[in-house]
């Protein structure tokens, strides 16, 4: 939102893709999530941030074959640095940034799969969450989203087009 200040506090749910929508982090098998070490590496990144920024706190989140989800809170200031206010952007920067650099490290020593130019998409979604009713519903949209990945617009599997849209790609 223009003129909306990410600085401030409230809660914040956010959705960042995988470039190309390849699927690095997993599969889903009859709507169960079955994340691969890409995955896993995502997920201990999401529980770092808290580390690396104290003003947080983590809340629901899922790591999809080719997208995540998050909540996250930014309850004030850092008291360690209280005229230098964190932003939305700077924490998905430095998410976005320390798993692509692991994930590149992990293409070279573990033969990890290649990406192309990206790993991460350039920007990412936002929605500011406005009270504890839409809170609960994004809860559950990030608990049920591997349920519902056959119906994902993200997921790139063909025969999902030609269900929704009743034609082969």
């Amino acid at each position: 939102m223009q003129q909306y200040d990410y600085a401030s506090p409230g809660a914040y749910f956010i959705t960042i893709c995988i470039h190309d929508r390849l699927c690095l982090l997993g599969e889903i098998r009859e709507e169960v999530l079955h994340l691969n070490p890409a995955g896993e590496m995502v997920e201990r990144w999401w529980a770092e941030l808290s580390n690396k920024f104290p003003i947080i706190l983590l809340d629901a989140h899922v790591v999809m074959p080719n997208h995540f989800h998050g909540i996250l809170h930014i309850q004030g200031t850092d008291p360690r640095e209280p005229d230098n206010a964190i932003t939305l952007g700077e924490i998905v920067g430095w998410f976005k940034t320390m798993t692509t650099n692991e994930y590149i490290r992990s293409v070279k020593h573990f033969n990890w799969p290649r990406f192309k130019k990206y790993f991460w998409q350039r920007n990412y979604w936002e929605h500011v969450v406005r009270n504890a009713r839409s809170l609960e519903c994004i809860r559950r949209y990030i608990e049920l989203n591997p349920r519902h990945w056959a119906d994902d617009i993200d997921n790139p599997d063909p025969e999902w087009i030609e269900t929704r849209f009743g034609r082969p790609l």
